[in-house]
Parts: structure tokens; sequence; C-alpha cells
């Protein structure tokens, strides 16, 4: 007799896939998408770690319980990331990670290393040895405003300097105003791939105290090289709606360069650097009164 069936561990899972314009449904056992001309696609769910819904997106509770049972996250998110407006079971509802994450922001030595990992990445090289965190955000600053003064000769944008007040949102200028909204585009696909890696994206390591601290720090890995050149290029083209248009700028590069593919290596790559293993469970602690059966992995 064959062995029954197991489901995929998550690490052998493909990533995430991005759905759009159908209704979710499980339709003769399987998990498909329908849309507006009757026409199913089935998807592989249980091959999947996390589903992206993008709008016109609509999902019964049949299908939701089905992604549940085998710990498919899903993500309601707007066109190709570029905002997360809500989540299902954040990281399969495994707590391992979530310690992990706390145990590196907790120990002063490894959240040193996570720091200076994060710096490295930024600078695409190593960072000067015994440099403080604030001695690194002082090299960070000012490589960032060589960075916006460069980009600003190169698309002809008159620049004065980054400006804005957050509870305005039109006090700044066109320019400042490309680079909030392609900011806040990236912001909705970091905190997507910060919850399908399984992760809390309020324990972070530069920025602290806010509820999205972890999504900052990993967007100022990737700012540089994709929505900040995106806003100077439309600013540049004095667009009449620059916030629309940079989103939509964001979103085809977002699709075009699968950022979302870069991002959980790059979260995994940057904690790695604290040295940590992940916590066990401590001695003492009781199991679950009725034990589920470990079959996913990690």
């Amino acid at each position: 007799m064959l062995p029954p069936l197991r489901p995929l561990p998550i690490k052998e899972r493909l990533s995430m896939a991005f759905l759009e314009k159908g209704e979710l449904d499980v339709i003769d056992g399987a998990f498909v998408l329908v849309d507006v001309n009757g026409v199913r696609t089935q998807i592989p769910v249980g091959g999947v770690a996390c589903l992206m819904l993008e709008p016109g997106t609509r999902v019964s509770h049949a299908a939701v319980v089905l992604a549940a049972r085998v710990r498919c996250l899903l993500v309601w998110v707007g066109e190709a990331g570029v905002r997360l407006y809500s989540a299902g079971r954040p990281g399969g509802a495994r707590s391992d990670r979530l310690l992990y994450q706390a145990q590196l922001a907790l120990d002063e030595e490894a959240r040193q290393r996570v720091v200076e990992k994060m710096y490295e990445v930024r600078f695409d090289g190593e960072v000067p040895a015994g440099y403080s965190v604030n001695q690194l955000r002082g090299m960070e600053g000012a490589r960032v405003r060589r960075t916006y003064e460069n980009l600003a000769r190169r698309h002809g944008v008159r620049w004065k300097g980054r400006q804005y007040d957050a509870k305005a949102w039109g006090s700044g200028d066109v320019p400042n105003r490309c680079l909030s909204a392609a900011t806040a585009c990236l912001y909705g696909i970091c905190e997507a791939a910060v919850l399908a890696a399984g992760y809390s994206p309020a324990i972070g390591f530069i920025h602290t105290g806010k509820p999205l601290s972890f999504v900052y720090d990993i967007a100022d890995l990737f700012k540089f090289e994709t929505v900040v050149p995106a806003a100077f290029k439309i600013a540049g083209r004095h667009p009449l709606d620059p916030e629309r248009a940079v989103r939509l700028a964001c979103r085809d590069a977002f699709r075009s360069t699968r950022l979302l593919d870069r991002i959980i290596p790059t979260i995994d790559e940057v904690l790695d650097a604290g040295g940590l293993e992940m916590p066990a469970p401590p001695e003492g602690s009781l199991a679950p009164a009725i034990p589920e059966e470990d079959k996913w992995g990690p």
C-alpha cells in the first residue's frame, strides 16, 4: 500500500502567487479561481506559501478554510502589492520565528550584527568595523542626500531637500509627494513579505517603537534601487496626478523585477547575521493538550 500523501513543507513551496479578478472557491475538491466568464484556473494551494489577492478578487468561506488547513497565507493587497490591507494567519501561526526575531532584537550583540548587515546591504559592501549605529546612520544620511541630488540632476527635477508633513499629504512639492507615494508602495510589498515569512512587522532593529518598524528596516534595503529612482523619474515628467503615476510605475517595477521574490531571502540573510539559532522550547514548558502532527516543516 502506498503511504498517505503528505503536504509539502513550507520551505519546499512556491513562495507566493498573485491572483486578481476572480472568485476563489473550492469546486469538486479543487482550489480554483473562477473568472467572470466562468473559466476555472486551478491553484495548487498546498504548494504555495502565500497567495497575494489583488483587486477584483473575492474569496468563499470554503476557500479560506482550505487555505488555512494547508497553511497557505492569504494576503489582501493592492495591485502588485503596492498596498497591504489585511492578512490571514501570518507565518502559519508558528511562534519560533517570532521568538527568534525577538531574541535577536533583545540580544545587544546579535542586534548590532543584524544592524551592521543591514547597512552592509545598503552600502553594497562591508561597513567600517567598530562603528556605532549612530555613526552608520550618519554615513547613510550623507549617502542618501547625495543620491537625491544626483537623481534630481539626472531627471531635471528642482530639488530643495526632503521636506514633508506626514499630517498634510499635499503640503510638499511634487518631488517630495512622489517620494512619499513611492515609499508607501514599497512599505506595502515589504509588509506582505514580512508576514509571509512569518516575522513581526513591529520588531525592528534600526527602527523601533512603531507598528511597522521591521518593515521600515527592510524597505530601506531596497528603496534606492527601486522606488526612489522611479519617483524622481515621474517628478521630472510633471504629471497632473503624480501620486497615481508613481503608484502605477511602482506596480510595474515590482512585477517586472519580481521584487517580492528577493525580499524574503534578504530578510533571512540579515537575520542570519545575528548568529543565533532558532530558540528551543524552554524546559518545563507544556505541550498542547491535543498535539498536532508536525507535518509541515520549516
